[in-house]
């Protein structure tokens, strides 16, 4: 759903990942639900906008999107196009595995590396993430699972070690999981607090659910004995 700008809450957002990961592919279809697979490689950065309503929050959000450039070359600027962002998508392709190391080696670093200087190194991140940027890890192409390099697990592992969002998509998809995607940046920009589930494997959801229904029954045994 969209809104109006009047009133929206602005979110800057910015894509990160190795060239050819589905960056631009993603925002094409979130902002115009297109596919084509014959985009081009963003040279440098393109910025575009849309509005969503994240309706769990009964809150418009206005999504300042920002597209980068895979390449080494500009990995300077990148850094001055996540500077003051409100949120960070860490984009990989499933089915090549050079494009998740890439993340893990050298992008993680970089964002540990912008949490403040007065704070112990085990918990710079968390401080940085809960602050300053909602982290959102993606792994994109899961329309070829097929042929996946990346398992699901070892991206669950690493966005647990983020706190970060994680979710696996397909641009080519239309069904694809990407408004999902930005609903959860949006639910997680305006609830900075909240707990991220969408890390958590199967066993750890169930447990979860499993100790909700626990405290809302000794809830309810409290009332009745209150009464």
């Amino acid at each position: 759903m969209e809104d109006e700008e009047e009133g929206a809450r602005p979110c800057k957002v910015v894509l990160i990942g190795e060239s050819g990961v589905g960056k631009t592919s993603i925002i094409t279809r979130f902002t115009s639900n297109t596919f084509s697979s014959q985009l081009m490689s963003t040279p440098g950065g393109n910025f575009v906008t849309k509005n969503m309503i994240i309706e769990d929050e009964n809150q418009s959000i206005k999504f300042e999107i920002w597209d980068t450039a895979g390449q080494e070359r500009y990995r300077s600027l990148i850094k001055v196009f996540y500077k003051d962002a409100s949120a960070c998508v860490l984009v990989y392709d499933i089915t090549r595995k050079s494009s998740f190391d890439e993340i893990k080696n050298y992008w993680v670093k970089e964002i540990k590396e912008k949490a403040p200087e007065d704070t112990s190194k085990k918990y710079k991140i968390f401080i940085l993430i809960f602050i300053y940027i909602v982290l959102a890890l993606a792994g994109n192409k899961n329309d070829m699972y097929e042929f996946e390099e990346v398992n699901n697990n070892e991206g669950l592992a690493l966005a647990k070690e983020l706190n970060a969002i994680y979710l696996r998509i397909s641009a080519k998809d239309q069904k694809g999981g990407i408004d999902e995607l930005f609903k959860s940046i949006g639910k997680q920009f305006l609830n900075p607090k909240s707990e991220i589930t969408s890390n958590m494997t199967k066993e750890e959801l169930k447990s979860k659910g499993e100790k909700l229904m626990r405290d809302k029954i000794k809830n309810n045994k409290k009332k009745k004995k209150c009464c």
